[in-house]
């Protein structure tokens, strides 16, 4: 009886044990605050075991098996002729449909689209091209929360609150999360997404310069590759990152994530001594 009560008693202690470590590993506040660390995303990205896996856009859950379709009765008459347009089948009507039909309408480049809330084909085409552009998964055309809140961070992003001056300058909004290029006041690459720093290790607004570049940047604290490195302040700095960007439970040590595109993008453009403006503030930071 006494080797039974402990045998229980160290299985649960070992289930605390691994409750307690799971709950504190992914606090980026146990390692102190600040906003250093030649490295925004590595370690914090790696802990919360962010990936590829699909957001919250997709109907279902991911692994779920789908209920069969109910046998549909023979036509009783012959059925219409295609006409070659695009169908809207496959590509679900979201629960915010109507207000990412607007945002996409403000943006524009998508391709058409008809804010009236109803998922039409070219609805359909222009969401696809959104969610693609913007590495939103899945990209099924599906309106969904994820689409609704990346359309919306862009279409309201107001590119002239950053004042860039002559030359070029990177622009942040740290509120939106959002980022875009400027060349003697005028905007030289529209507004695209990002994601800057966790809850404790908040990325500053204010005025910076690129001050230091490299392809491939290796980080000592957190053991990763940066690619595309362009640092402007306290060991932050531009990167393509490398995980999922819409994972929003997780962020940098205060850098600036990019898009593989933009991160690119952003190299070409960058040099040393180019402006960074950053207004705003993430929430929750």
């Amino acid at each position: 009886m006494k080797h039974v009560r402990i045998t229980t008693r160290l299985v649960a202690l070992a289930v605390v044990t691994l409750v307690g470590a799971g709950a504190c590993a992914f606090d980026p506040q146990a390692d102190g605050g600040g906003g250093g660390g030649s490295v925004a995303a590595g370690a914090a990205e790696r802990a919360t075991g962010a990936s590829g896996t699909p957001g919250p856009d997709q109907r279902a859950k991911p692994g779920t098996t789908p209920p069969k379709p109910k046998a549909t009765p023979k036509p009783t008459r012959p059925a219409a002729k295609p006409t070659g347009a695009p169908s809207a089948a496959g590509c679900p009507q979201g629960e915010h449909q109507r207000e990412v039909e607007a945002h996409l309408a403000r943006l524009g480049g998508f391709g058409p689209v008809t804010v009236d809330g109803q998922q039409s084909a070219a609805d359909c085409a222009a969401i696809k091209k959104f969610q693609k552009r913007y590495d939103i998964r899945p990209a099924l055309g599906r309106a969904g929360p994820t689409t609704q809140d990346v359309a919306k961070r862009l279409a309201t992003t107001d590119t002239a609150r950053c004042k860039a001056g002559s030359g070029t300058t990177f622009c942040i909004d740290l509120t939106r999360q959002t980022t875009w290029v400027m060349r003697n006041g005028k905007v030289l690459v529209k507004p695209t997404v990002t994601r800057t720093g966790m809850p404790g290790y908040r990325t500053p607004a204010g005025t910076f310069t690129i001050n230091y570049r490299n392809v491939k940047e290796w980080s000592d604290p957190y053991e990763v590759w940066l690619p595309y490195w362009q640092h402007f302040t306290r060991g932050m700095g531009f990167h393509q990152t490398t995980t999922y960007l819409h994972e929003k439970s997780i962020g940098s040590h205060g850098c600036v994530n990019l898009l593989p595109g933009d991160a690119v993008r952003y190299w070409e453009l960058g040099k040393v001594g180019n402006k960074v403006v950053l207004i705003g503030r993430r929430p929750g930071t």
